[in-house]
């Protein structure tokens, strides 16, 4: 027999270190076989002990190897003239991409098979072999970086008395049935690489922000520092009904919350891309990678039709009591504008799906009237909003500071208004 090596076929005089990753690459391309006791030129030079060193392969591939490779594998000792050799048969895995047990989901413990020679696999093919073995949905599949903690993800199970242990992860799909950690594990993981970014922009446009947030670490505390972010850019504004007094936030803390955890838990976390949020004057604006999930329309979702993208994130946020229900959250945010002037808006594209909830006590401000005098106009104003700035009666006005200034000293000298405070603190109210 004449032996020579190529894409599918390895000689070896002995076994060596890199005998493991000669299995691998066998098992995570087309399959192959290996031949101990022949040289690389094809010269037949023998095992000595061939029970002793089958027992090592065999030792090799089910410590050495995981996911286990034993069924993919095959061992024989035979005689060739008069030469003891072993053949080691590796079949492509089903449960790809195998790895050396010590190094992980990594391309120094994964390898292909490249002409006559086993290489390392790029990140690339290790994430294009867990789809084809896990299948295309992102959170079961079987996550790249198994070096997993779980500090902040714990502190909100046992704050919510969830157990957390090795058994509820593996009930919940953070663990798969090989042991592995999935990439939903990774989300809730404090070494998740997704983040989220928020601005907050003056006036309506993007020509000049206040502020800029990125949070980072398990999704858990993505949405909790999220959150608190962004209630403490939700203003708070007061009016009296009689002695009464009613406090409004710009935008109702049910949408908030509703759209901070729809656009976690149904983006799609293929792209590397950041979850953007965007605070104007008049909106907030969350945009959240990944289009509708195929099927639905966006008639289906306001009417409460779900497919969570990431079903075991989903489960997640169920047990914890962060969503009640699949398909409400939509349907929470419309209710929750019933009785403002501006509805809620969602717009969904291939790649990416935006919610904006108006800003509604913007929506609410009181209007110039061009067939009222700027007197009457200033008077209407200052009884919405009880004490302003001459800047404010300003941009009400939609004028220069000059005629603004006149029109509030006007008021001054009919004794309808009053003045307080000095330089920038000055504020004028009605007098009664």
């Amino acid at each position: 027999m004449k032996y020579e090596e190529s894409s599918i076929i390895e000689l070896k005089e002995q076994i060596n270190a890199d005998f493991k990753k000669e299995i691998i690459a066998f098992a995570n391309t087309e399959g192959g076989e290996i031949y101990i006791g022949v040289a690389r030129d094809g010269r037949l030079v023998g095992v000595e002990n061939a029970e002793g060193e089958m027992e090592k392969i065999g030792n090799m591939i089910r410590d050495g190897i995981k996911p286990d490779l034993t069924a993919y594998t095959a061992i024989r000792s035979f005689l060739e003239e008069d030469k003891t050799l072993i053949q080691v048969t590796v079949s492509r895995g089903l449960k790809r991409p195998y790895h050396l047990t010590d190094k992980g989901l990594k391309p120094s413990g994964v390898f292909v098979r490249h002409g006559v020679s086993s290489v390392p696999a790029t990140d690339e093919m290790i994430r294009q072999m867990l789809k084809e073995s896990d299948g295309t949905t992102f959170d079961k599949m079987r996550s790249i970086n198994q070096d997993l903690t779980f500090e902040y993800a714990t502190q909100t199970f046992q704050i919510q008395q969830v157990e957390f242990k090795d058994q509820q992860k593996r009930t919940l799909g953070l663990i798969d049935e090989d042991g592995y950690y999935t990439n939903a594990a990774l989300l809730l993981s404090d070494q998740c690489g997704h983040i989220i970014r928020c601005a907050v922009y003056e006036g309506t446009g993007k020509g000049k922000f206040k502020t800029r947030k990125e949070f980072s670490g398990s999704i858990l505390k993505q949405i909790d520092d999220t959150y608190e972010f962004l209630m403490l850019n939700n203003n708070l504004r007061s009016t009296f009904n009689g002695l009464h007094r009613i406090d409004y936030l710009d935008y109702p803390q049910e949408a908030v919350r509703e759209a901070l955890l729809n656009a976690v838990v149904h983006r799609d976390y293929d792209y590397s891309g950041s979850i953007i949020i965007n605070i104007y004057e008049d909106r907030m604006e969350f945009i959240s990678l990944g289009g509708l999930v195929k099927g639905l329309t966006l008639a289906d979702i306001k009417n409460g039709v779900s497919q969570p993208r990431n079903m075991i994130i989903a489960n997640v946020f169920y047990r914890l009591d962060l969503i009640e229900s699949y398909g409400t959250g939509i349907q929470r945010i419309i209710e929750s504008y019933a009785n403002c002037d501006a509805d809620p808006s969602f717009t969904p594209a291939p790649s990416s799906f935006v919610v904006v909830l108006p800003n509604r006590n913007r929506i609410s401000e009181i209007q110039f009237d061009p067939e009222l005098s700027k007197e009457e106009n200033v008077l209407r104003f200052l009884q919405e909003k009880g004490a302003v700035s001459r800047k404010e009666v300003e941009q009400f006005l939609g004028s220069s500071s000059f005629p603004a200034a006149n029109t509030l000293n006007a008021l001054l000298k009919e004794g309808r208004i009053i003045k307080s405070g000095a330089g920038r603190s000055t504020k004028y109210r009605l007098k009664n």
